[in-house]
C-alpha cells in the first residue's frame, strides 16, 4: 500500500551544487576537451565534410581520455549550416569562406563538459568578422557580471542585451545556457524569466550566438561556476573566430 513519490525535484537541487571533487572532474571534462579540438584543428581542411571532423574529434576526445561515453555527440556545422544551433554533423563539405562551427564535450568520472568554438575557413566576411566581435562582447559581459545576489535572468540578460544593442536581438534564438554535471543539460537553465537563484557551486554555460538563416552562425561557449557574487570561467580556450 506505499504510495511512491517523485524524487526528482530532491536530487536536482542537490545536483546544482557542485563540490570540490565534482568541480575537479568538469575542470578534467574541459581539459580533455580543450586539448582533443587543438588535436582536430590539423585535421579541418576544405574538402573534409562535416561527419569526418565529428568522427575525428570523437577519435581525439577517447585518445585524450575522455569517458567511452560522450556527453553528446558533437556538433560540426560548416556555412550555412551554421545557422541551426542544433545542426546534426551531414555530409556536406566544408569550402573556403565557410563558417565552421564546433560544439562538442568531454566526460571525466561521469562529469560533462560543453564547450562551442567557431572557425572561419581561408577568409571571413565584414559582417561576420563583426557579428564574432558582438558574440565575443554578449559571452564576456555575462561572464564578467558581479552581483551580491543574481538569478538566470540576470545572466541571460546581460548577454542577450549586447546583441540586441547590436542590432541582432531577433537572431539569437535559444537561453543563454544550461547546467551541466552529472548531464550535458541539467538545471539550473539560464533563460529569460528564469528565477533561479544563482549560489556557490552551481557550474552551467555561457552560450550567446547569432545566426542568419541560410548564411551562417557563430556561437561561443563557456563553461563558469559561480563564487561569492561572480563567475568564474572554467574553460580557457581561445574565443576569436579564428581562421583555418
Amino acid at each position: 500500500e506505499c504510495r511512491v513519490i517523485s524524487a526528482q525535484n530532491v536530487f536536482s537541487d542537490l545536483r546544482q551544487i557542485k563540490d570540490d571533487t565534482e568541480t575537479a572532474n568538469i575542470k578534467k571534462a574541459i581539459e580533455i576537451a580543450q586539448d582533443s579540438l587543438e588535436n582536430t584543428l590539423p585535421f579541418i581542411t576544405i574538402g573534409k565534410t562535416e561527419r569526418e571532423i565529428a568522427n575525428e574529434l570523437v577519435v581525439q576526445l577517447l585518445k585524450a581520455g575522455s569517458d567511452a561515453e560522450l556527453p553528446f555527440q558533437p556538433i560540426v556545422a560548416a556555412g550555412e549550416n551554421s545557422a541551426n544551433p542544433h545542426a546534426i554533423p551531414s555530409d556536406r563539405k566544408v569550402h573556403a569562406g565557410d563558417l565552421v562551427l564546433i560544439d562538442w564535450g568531454a566526460r571525466w568520472n561521469g562529469y560533462c563538459s560543453d564547450l562551442t568554438r567557431t572557425f572561419a575557413m581561408a577568409n571571413i566576411t565584414p559582417e561576420f568578422e563583426k557579428i564574432g566581435q558582438i558574440v565575443e562582447s554578449a559571452n564576456q559581459s555575462a561572464r564578467k557580471i558581479k552581483r551580491t545576489s543574481m538569478t538566470s535572468h540576470q545572466i541571460d540578460q546581460a548577454a542577450r542585451n549586447v546583441i540586441v544593442a547590436a542590432g541582432y536581438g531577433n537572431f539569437f534564438t535559444h537561453r543563454t545556457g544550461h547546467g551541466i554535471g552529472l548531464e550535458a543539460h541539467e538545471e539550473p537553465y539560464i533563460q529569460t524569466g528564469g528565477q533561479n537563484e544563482l549560489i556557490n557551486g552551481m557550474v552551467f554555460t555561457i552560450e550567446p550566438g547569432i545566426y542568419l538563416p541560410k548564411n551562417g552562425g557563430i556561437r561561443i561557449e563557456d563553461n563558469v561556476i559561480v563564487r561569492d557574487g561572480c563567475l568564474e570561467t572554467l574553460t580557457t580556450y581561445p574565443r576569436e573566430i579564428k581562421i583555418l
